[in-house]
């Protein structure tokens, strides 16, 4: 595009040298400015990192490309994720510009009732546009993998593998005996009282999404449901992340529930 064409995609002011990339930071400086970029969502501080600044910041419309919206919603979540891990490495793993000290990171989803068993690995890639520099940088930083498990648990095919394990453990028909066998006979997973009590919680949840579907409508009952289960968790040991990753809540919410 010509630089004069992309002037009304630009929205709002350019901040130079003033916005930290810090969560709980970015949004302080541009609302004290006196106007607030609609795009800046509020943001928590979660970790404690190093101070950085962007050179400039600001925001720019393009043009929409058409997808499902939810894998959109699938992968611009993990993306997050997977910046958030970079970015909160600084102060911790590295200092000061020592990027060459960033670790990698993977994050890795698994999707339940998909129309076929999938996998994808998305990182960063690098395309030659113009002479033949070798610009150098870790490009296996950043990687997502995306892992679809259709309905039914996968079969025995070597490059099944994988689902079928996640099928079997996951699947809301087996039972937890059904469940041991497999991970005892094919997968050479020893059965101790850890995994039998992993495994039975896994087998109540997804009891408990049957039962949350059969509720459809009610939402006194689906609420009921969904905080049962949310104690029960709490319960076994299970961490307010962790409680709040299965139940798709924010962790004020699980919170609630809890001190309730």
């Amino acid at each position: 595009m010509k630089p004069v064409d992309v002037v009304h995609y630009i929205e709002g002011d350019l901040y130079i040298s003033s916005v930290p990339v810090e969560p709980g930071m970015i949004n302080s400086v541009i609302e004290t400015s006196g106007k607030r970029i609609t795009g800046f969502n509020t943001e928590n501080s979660e970790i404690k990192e190093g101070l950085i600044r962007f050179d400039i910041v600001f925001y720019v419309h393009i043009p929409s490309r058409g997808s499902s919206r939810n894998s959109l919603i699938q992968i611009n979540r993990a993306i997050f994720y997977v910046c958030r891990l970079v970015s909160s490495q600084k102060g911790r793993d590295f200092e000061n510009s020592n990027y060459d000290d960033i670790k990698g990171v993977y994050s890795i989803w698994v999707c339940m009732n998909m129309n076929e068993d999938s996998m994808v690995h998305i990182k960063l890639d690098k395309k030659q546009l113009l002479g033949s520099y070798d610009w150098q940088g870790n490009m296996d930083m950043v990687n997502i993998v995306m892992i679809g498990l259709a309905k039914e648990p996968a079969g025995n095919a070597e490059n099944h593998r994988l689902h079928r394990l996640l099928g079997v453990l996951l699947s809301d028909t087996m039972k937890a005996e059904e469940k041991f066998n497999v991970m005892g006979n094919e997968y050479g997973i020893p059965v101790d009282m850890d995994i039998r009590r992993d495994v039975d919680i896994m087998c109540n949840l997804s009891q408990g999404i049957m039962e949350k579907g059969e509720a459809i409508g009610l939402e006194r009952g689906r609420k009921e449901i969904e905080n049962k289960f949310i104690i029960s968790m709490h319960e076994k040991g299970y961490s307010l992340e962790e409680i709040a990753g299965i139940m798709d809540k924010e962790i004020n919410e699980i919170e609630k529930v809890i001190e309730g």
